[in-house]
């Protein structure tokens, strides 16, 4: 990948391509001025605006599209598992024990070795590694390996030593993955292990890997529980200085007055929402669930809020101006932000609440009572496909975890869009890696065909839904008067396509004025970013 630019002449004409506007179905150029569409039209027009911009790109037929936004991004811990240890696709424990030696090796000078990804249900031994294994693989040295969905991690020996009294904390458990206050405590201590300038590196890496995907925007679900301010003002800080991706700053934690948003504030986010858990992850076992798990019949996850708290949060959050948003996968703690959210509603009013466009994270075991209820009360789902392709199926960690009749609930993006509940789609990387086409193919190609949406519908979520999450609704769209967010694309030929015909369809022919996009049809080439633009200022261009 080449390094971002920051040469975009002040007026630019694109031409001769496929430029994907509601503006205009059958646009092949484009016009940016000062960061901005100034125009969209037709090839025979464009001849009118050449000899007055400062350059003119001839797109020879490549597709342009408003650049995506990835609405739910670690973008440190990302950045990390690109330039660290990194074991998704490790197939068994030997080889990913095999990498971490590997690993500690490498790099001799590292306080904490830091890695990302294992998903021992995934392979043949069904455990995750001992402690004996991590000490022997690590040398000794302090080690933290989060689990494919970051709500457990195992550690070495010499971590836990880092960490007074963290064998007394809620989640640990002698020589098994630690989960809730016990996985916080060795997060942060392994974090704080990463010099400043690990840091940054990571946080490069990360937004330069969005960038040569066509992402534009992603939003930055940090907290207290997760990274830490510092991380949060360093990556602000970072992309103020760089021409792009653009980077949505949020932080999770609870607050109880208008007053206390000073810190939110403060901090550079938008919001007191991300990742601010009512309760954590299926493949952890500690989503909230009404019922207990298929393979743990003794549990039904772990609760970190209540009603009243929710409740109190989005009081606070509306009266101060600002988002309120949690983390919810499980149908009971779904329920609890639902509880919490209507009872704010009934004290501030429904049009207050529903006007602050307060979002859900994930939002995976959903009832038609909860949808209604969703759109009902305006909250915006940042969902992530990629789950449902990683973990769904009748053969899947889902289905292993639930059951498969409750796995087949999962993820029901369908139900949603027919409800009316806005979708903004992410990635939750590192959990499932920034791709956005993929989590486009993902959406219309779910595992459960009920629950497919068209590919038109899943790239407006993943494109102009992530602006509307931030309330932002004039963006995300090439049309005059929007910001010049785009993305270039080498791609095949263009179609209005649906998976299958439990979807409501498009006229394919060419008068009905459908925009075309790429075939995506799992198995088919996805298309190849040439060039992102944010703000009308070139961020990548491949070699």
């Amino acid at each position: 990948m080449s390094e971002p630019q920051d040469d975009q002449p002040r007026t630019v004409l694109l031409r001769n391509g496929e430029v994907h506007s509601p503006a205009d179905p059958f646009a092949t150029a484009m016009v940016v001025e000062r960061g901005g569409i100034a125009w969209v039209g037709s090839e025979g027009a464009a001849d009118s605006f050449a000899d007055g911009v400062d350059e003119v790109v001839d797109l020879e037929g490549a597709l342009v599209t408003p650049a995506f936004t990835d609405a739910h991004v670690h973008t440190t811990a990302t950045g990390l598992a690109l330039t660290g240890l990194d074991l998704t696709g490790a197939r068994t424990l030997t080889e990913a024990l095999g990498r971490v030696r590997e690993y500690a090796r490498s790099r001799p000078g590292d306080r904490v070795l830091i890695g990302h990804g294992w998903d021992a249900s995934a392979w043949p031994e069904r455990r995750p590694p001992s402690r004996a294994e991590l000490d022997e693989a690590a040398g000794g040295r302090p080690l933290y390996l989060t689990r494919a969905d970051v709500h457990s991690a195992v550690v070495s020996t010499a971590l836990l030593d880092l960490v007074p009294g963290l064998t007394g904390l809620p989640g640990y458990a002698a020589d098994a993955p630690l989960t809730g206050d016990a996985h916080h405590a060795a997060r942060a201590r392994a974090y704080d292990g990463v010099s400043a300038a690990q840091r940054t590196e990571a946080q490069r890496a990360a937004l330069d890997r969005a960038a040569a995907l066509g992402i534009g925007s992603v939003h930055e679900c940090a907290g207290p529980q997760i990274s830490g301010a510092e991380d949060l003002t360093g990556l602000l800080r970072l992309a103020a200085e760089r021409p792009g991706p653009r980077v949505v700053g949020y932080w999770a934690e609870a607050i109880e007055s208008p007053g206390q948003a000073a810190k939110v504030r403060e901090l550079g986010a938008i919001g007191a929402a991300g990742d601010l858990f009512v309760d954590g992850s299926l493949g952890s076992h500690t989503a909230c669930l009404h019922q207990p798990y298929a393979d743990a019949p003794h549990s039904t996850g772990t609760a970190h809020l209540d009603a009243a708290t929710v409740a109190a949060h989005v009081t606070a959050c509306t009266e101060a101006g600002i988002q309120a948003g949690f983390h919810a996968i499980g149908d009971a703690a779904v329920s609890t932000v639902i509880e919490g959210v209507r009872a704010a509603a009934e004290k501030l009013g429904l049009a207050r609440v529903r006007a602050a466009r307060h979002r859900v994270e994930h939002a995976e075991l959903l009832t038609p009572e909860h949808i209604a209820a969703f759109a009902e009360l305006a909250l915006t789902a940042s969902v992530q496909p990629a789950f449902d392709a990683a973990w769904g199926g009748e053969d899947g960690m889902y289905a292993r975890r639930l059951g498969p009749e409750r796995a087949r609930a999962l993820n029901p993006y369908a139900a949603m869009l027919r409800a009316g509940v806005p979708l903004a789609l992410g990635s939750d990387s590192p959990v499932t890696p920034l791709d956005p086409w993929g989590t486009v193919r993902a959406a219309a190609f779910h595992r459960t065909p009920a629950h497919r949406i068209s590919v038109r519908a899943a790239f407006t979520a993943h494109t102009r839904g992530g602006w509307r999450a931030i309330g932002r609704d004039d963006a995300g769209v090439l049309v005059p008067g929007a910001p010049a967010d785009y993305a270039v694309w080498r791609a095949g030929d263009l179609v209005v396509q649906v998976p299958d015909t439990r979807v409501a369809n498009w006229s394919t022919d060419p008068r009905s004025g459908t925009p075309g996009l790429p075939d995506l049809t799992p198995g088919a080439q996805l298309p190849v970013c040439v060039r992102t633009v944010v703000a009308g200022r070139t961020v990548h261009r491949a070699d």
